[in-house]
């Protein structure tokens, strides 16, 4: 057999994976890609470097040549980046003799070729150019780049969908809730067993004549100005929802004092009976309020709270306007 001498870079380019190690079993050399796995380096005894798990062979370079060309079942004992409690990487190898008794291994991975690649942080550069392994890594680069489109698709539709929900239960004048929220709230409140809350209806008063004489863009001015008002009186998670034109429903979670909520009633009033400058011309407006208490029913019901904060409302009405009311345990049996 003629015999030639090849240089290990040239043999590199076709297998990076490959090791060369001596007839007294030492590592000779460690192709480059290999060298990026394993802390193993030229010099260290072979069972320093690797385990051959099948077959079952002493580590001499003499009884490991007995299997030459035969697929050996191989682990780096000094692999690289392997997390606590997991464990190495399945590698697969080949060995052929060389003419001063050594041998030259050369490794591909086992069973799980992607948990490997990913954990050594592998590119298409660490392999030789006809290695099926680079398709593999063209195919992964590739479902990465889908993925990714996948998961910001996702989240584009997932913020669009909180959007549209959002805007589905906001009044898009005032940013308050609005009616529908409103209902859907009041609805859990009433099917949570032993839950306290008042609930305030407030109608405005003297708006009509706002819109009649300075037009809809100042009473829309007056009602952001009305929202802002009412976000500044109730407390957070209380909620806050423009129900009509110039009508709102406040709900006060948590709360069984009606004389706290006729407190923020008549703090509500006064300050909307402060005047209201738009361009120049003064805008004036009251306030009539209605509340109920779910405490005055056993048990409360969504439509009977409404109906009777309305009817309460009307009684500040009847009585002059500018001023709460409450409906009464008679009203509420």
């Amino acid at each position: 057999m003629t015999s030639i001498t090849v240089d290990l870079k040239a043999v590199e380019m076709g297998l990076p994976m490959c090791l060369v190690f001596t007839a007294h079993g030492y590592v000779a050399h460690v192709g480059r890609t290999l060298s990026k796995i394993t802390d193993g380096r030229p010099g260290a005894k072979l069972a320093d470097f690797l385990r051959i798990l099948h077959p079952a062979v002493e580590m001499d370079t003499a009884d490991i040549l007995t299997h030459a060309g035969r697929r050996l079942k191989v682990e780096l004992v000094g692999e690289c980046n392997i997390p606590e409690g997991e464990e190495r990487s399945s590698f697969r190898a080949v060995v052929a003799p060389l003419v001063d008794g050594g041998a030259f291994m050369n490794f591909w991975f086992g069973a799980d070729p992607l948990g490997a690649i990913q954990r050594h942080r592998l590119t298409a550069q660490d392999f030789a150019a006809a290695d099926p392994t680079v398709d593999l890594l063209f195919v992964l680069e590739a479902n990465s780049l889908v993925l990714g489109e996948f998961e910001g698709l996702s989240k584009r539709l997932d913020m669009a969908r909180a959007a549209a929900e959002e805007e589905a239960i906001t009044d898009k004048l005032t940013g308050l809730r609005n009616r529908r929220a409103m209902d859907l709230h009041l609805d859990s409140l009433t099917r949570q067993t032993g839950a306290h809350f008042g609930l305030m209806h407030l109608d405005l008063d003297y708006f009509k004549s706002i819109n009649d004489t300075l037009g809809h863009v100042a009473g829309d001015y007056v009602l952001e100005q009305v929202a802002g008002i009412l976000r500044e009186e109730v407390r957070r998670g209380d909620m806050v929802a423009r129900v009509g034109g110039d009508e709102f429903m406040l709900i006060f979670e948590d709360c069984q004092d009606v004389d706290l909520l006729k407190g923020i009633a008549k703090r509500i009033i006064y300050r909307l009976e402060q005047p209201m400058i738009w361009q120049g011309e003064t805008c004036r407006i009251s306030g009539s309020i209605g509340i109920t208490m779910s405490s005055f029913y056993d048990p409360p019901e969504a439509e009977r709270l409404v109906a009777d904060a309305d009817e309460a409302l009307y009684v500040s009405k009847r009585a002059g306007r500018g001023r709460p009311s409450v409906a009464t345990p008679s009203q509420a049996a």
